[in-house]
C-alpha cells in the first residue's frame, strides 16, 4: 500500500515538473519528459516522456517577433473566412481555411479567420497563437 502511495505521488510530482520545464522550449521539454519519463518508467519511460516533452514543448513556444510583426501587418485577403467553431490554441484549424506561408520564416504561417488573425504550424495546421 505504502508503495502505491508513493508512486502515485512520484508520478504526480514527476509530471507537474516535466510541465514546468517544457513551458521553456522544446529541448527543456524533451529533457523534462525524459526526466519524468524514467523516473516513472525506467529506460522506456525516458524515451516516452522525452518525445511527449518535447510536443509539448514545441506546443507552447511562443513564434518570434518578427512573426508576429509580419501576421499583425500582412492584408487580409479579399475573401472573409467564418468557421462554426471556436478557434482555439492547439488545434488544427479546419481543412476550409486556407493558411499562407510565412515568407521569412516557413516554419509559420497565418490566416483570418472570424477576423481574428492566427499563427499556426503549417504541417498540421494547428493554432500556434491568435493575434489579439
Amino acid at each position: 500500500m505504502l508503495s502505491k502511495i508513493v508512486a502515485v505521488a512520484a508520478t504526480t510530482l514527476s509530471l507537474t515538473a516535466g510541465v514546468a520545464l517544457a513551458q521553456s522550449s522544446t529541448v527543456n521539454g524533451a529533457a523534462g519528459g525524459a526526466v519524468t519519463g524514467a523516473i516513472v518508467g525506467g529506460p522506456a519511460g525516458a524515451a516516452i516522456g522525452g518525445v511527449a516533452g518535447a510536443v509539448i514543448g514545441t506546443a507552447i513556444d511562443p513564434p518570434p517577433q518578427k512573426v508576429v510583426t509580419y501576421v499583425r501587418e500582412a492584408p487580409a485577403p479579399s475573401t472573409r473566412v467564418v468557421v462554426k467553431e471556436k478557434v482555439v490554441v492547439g488545434q488544427p484549424l479546419p481543412e476550409t481555411v486556407v493558411v499562407t506561408p510565412i515568407p521569412d520564416d516557413p516554419t509559420y504561417a497565418y490566416a483570418v479567420v472570424n477576423d481574428e488573425r492566427v499563427i499556426v504550424e503549417p504541417s498540421s495546421r494547428k493554432v500556434i497563437q491568435v493575434i489579439k
